[in-house]
């Protein structure tokens, strides 16, 4: 009788049991993604910032953020090395050709086709270039642009628009790649296609308006949250644990809400975007704003994803995990927070803050391809990192084709000096014998323009150049003093001649000065120190009408290098201490050259603005920071001091 009892309760409790994980399991299944089958691919979404879940849920139940393989629409095998013949870029440089508009031609058709036309990409043979373009018109619903007779199958073609595309093409494309903004992830094909971002109609062309972020860390009353909202604007809420305001099913939240459907730009530490396409916009939205955005399960493809590490700028969830994610955001380290908002603002200024960035990015991706290398900016200011070695004293020789001997021997003498080269760019054939020297001395023949002294030679072996021109006059210690101070500055310029720019009211327009004053925004490039990277930039970067410009002007070259480095930087260079001989109002660059005054020198004063232009914005920041050697001018021995012969006459 017992035993029957027995066998009965447990008979009743394991059908109790039963019951309750019947009930349970499917409201489980609602919070937590299932595992990925084996041998299915794992599209979003998918997390980028698993960590933030650590405390709620084991690792292995959420999908990996390994590599995936690329996706193909319509089950197509479209791969960079099927569908794309690398041996027509001779050289292996890009070379772009773009069909031209067979309809009316939109404002946003005429700023691509300005960014492409300015690039160092461009040309107006279609037998010169490897890659042939095609951009995507504003065409109603249905119609698609008509096939080029040169289309072969799409073969060796990017079709580009800045806006989705109206009419259903996969079918169409064939080899052809696809640049497009907000690509769905079911026809992206990752490693060939390239993902942009959605802009606005009135994004401008160059210069962009900035980052809005001015404070890294949230003040008290900033709000947690912003929500993107379907109609535009932002909704923003400060939250608490139980609520979740982009999800009706739960608690709503309890405090001050906020409704702000005219801003475009956010006020928030977190913006929730939801995975619409439609909400595609806001991204860039959050980015410009330094609000770090929190995409929830996104079925569209992050802009140039195959080159941002997006784990650095946002979060990409599950929106099924609404609670879960929304604690995660609360307890988020401040440490975290201010490196994802610094980064929101680096890749909006970057990357997407113009069309000419975006049109330009994209033509890099694709140059990157080619030559199987990656051209993108070095990031060597790690913390608590410095450049090692030695320098490169460049040193550029014009007329009269003299060697100068004196500058050599003081750059010889220096014990950081790595290797000397004389770009020889005078009609005058170089000596056939070169002196002895204590480091290796070289002459390169260099072209006859002013702006071949900044190519990118592949005979210099170390990132610091000491740029110098025949008629510097530098001692061996200024030079070591001003190696020391670039060494803690290696992203920015070091000089000892310096000018300054200004705003002419009477003009309107801008001006600049060699005037000896305390502040100063340039220095000059014959006697300065930079990163050979900049070498790199001003080559395959700038336009080509910026080049013309500077070897019409030769003075115009030293405002394009500082122009240049101020912009990647945003700050200003630096200067150092040199004796009275350099003769600071007249340094000797070019036959009536920045020693004149501004009346003297019309076409110098002219280029500026023309930059300015060029650039679409005046990067240059003014300075008043001179760094000098310590026991500098002090009245002391001067056997206490290290660079004793920088105070001699």
């Amino acid at each position: 009788m017992q035993s029957w009892r027995r066998k009965s309760l447990w008979l009743a409790m394991s059908a109790s049991w039963l019951l309750v994980l019947l009930g349970v399991f499917p409201l489980l299944r609602l919070a937590v993604p299932s595992r990925p089958r084996a041998g299915t691919s794992q599209g979003w979404p998918r997390w980028l910032d698993a960590e933030l879940l650590q405390s709620f849920s084991q690792p292995a139940e959420f999908p990996e953020d390994g590599p995936q393989p690329p996706r193909a629409p319509g089950g197509g095998s479209c791969t960079w090395e099927a569908c794309f013949d690398a041996s027509k870029c001779r050289g292996g440089v890009l070379k772009v050709f773009v069909y031209p508009a067979t309809g009316p031609v939109s404002e946003t058709h005429r700023r691509i086709l300005a960014s492409i036309e300015g690039s160092r990409y461009h040309t107006f043979s279609a037998a010169e270039a490897c890659l042939l373009l095609l951009l995507s018109p504003d065409t109603p619903a249905g119609q698609c642009t008509p096939v080029p007779l040169q289309w072969d199958g799409g073969r060796n073609h990017l079709v580009l628009g800045l806006h989705p595309a109206p009419c259903p093409r996969p079918f169409q494309l064939g080899q052809a790649m696809v640049a497009q903004a907000r690509p769905t992830v079911d026809t992206f094909r990752a490693g060939f296609d390239v993902a942009l971002p959605l802009l606005p109609e009135a994004h401008p062309l160059r210069g962009g308006a900035p980052g809005q972020l001015r404070q890294h860390s949230p003040h008290p009353g900033m709000a947690l949250l912003a929500l993107a909202e379907e109609r535009g604007g932002w909704h923003t809420a400060g939250t608490n644990s139980s609520a979740c305001p982009w999800d009706g099913r739960c608690e709503q939240d309890h405090g001050p809400k906020q409704t702000h459907p005219g801003a475009t730009l956010p006020n928030a530490t977190f913006c929730l975007i939801p995975g619409r396409s439609s909400d595609a916009l806001h991204f860039l939205q959050a980015l410009q704003a330094g609000c770090i955005p929190v995409l929830l399960s996104p079925r569209w493809e992050l802009p140039f994803s195959e080159v941002i590490d997006w784990t650095k700028a946002a979060i990409v969830a599950d929106e099924r995990l609404s609670l879960q994610v929304l604690t995660a955001l609360q307890e988020m380290p401040l440490t975290r927070v201010l490196a994802l908002r610094q980064q929101t603002q680096f890749l909006w200024d970057a990357y997407f803050s113009t069309v000419e960035k975006v049109i330009h990015t994209t033509l890099e991706i694709i140059q990157d391809r080619i030559s199987g290398a990656s051209a993108h900016p070095f990031y060597h200011l790690q913390q608590g990192s410095r450049p090692l070695g030695k320098f490169s004293a460049l040193i550029w020789v014009e007329a009269p084709g003299q060697l100068p001997m004196k500058l050599i021997q003081a750059m010889a003498g220096s014990q950081h000096c790595a290797q000397i080269l004389v770009l020889w760019s005078s009609e005058k054939p170089p000596p056939p014998r070169l002196p002895e020297t204590a480091v290796p001395l070289t002459v390169i023949d260099g072209p006859r323009k002013v702006s071949g002294r900044f190519f990118p030679y592949s005979a210099i072996n170390t990132d610091a150049i000491l740029s110098l021109d025949a008629h510097s006059s530098l001692s061996t210690s200024e030079v070591d003093f001003a190696f020391v101070v670039w060494q803690s500055f290696p992203e920015r310029m070091v000089g000892f001649l310096t000018w300054n720019h200004f705003w002419d009211e009477a003009r309107g327009s801008w001006g600049y000065t060699a005037e000896r004053a305390n502040e100063f925004s340039m220095v000059l490039t014959s006697a300065a120190f930079y990163h050979r990277y900049y070498h790199t930039l001003f080559t395959h970067s700038l336009p080509k009408a910026l080049w013309t410009l500077a070897d019409e002007a030769p003075t115009c070259v030293d405002v394009l290098m500082n122009f240049l480095v101020a912009a990647v930087t945003k700050l200003p260079p630096i200067k150092v201490p040199h004796a009275t001989r350099h003769g600071e109002t007249s340094p000797p660059l070019a036959p009536g050259g920045p020693g004149l005054r501004q009346e003297q020198q019309p076409a110098a004063q002219d280029c500026i603005n023309q930059m300015v232009a060029g650039f679409g914005h005046m990067p240059l920041v003014s300075s008043r920071l001179r760094l000098d050697p310590v026991l500098f001018k002090d009245p002391v021995s001067m056997l206490r001091k290290k660079y004793r012969s920088l105070e001699k006459p």
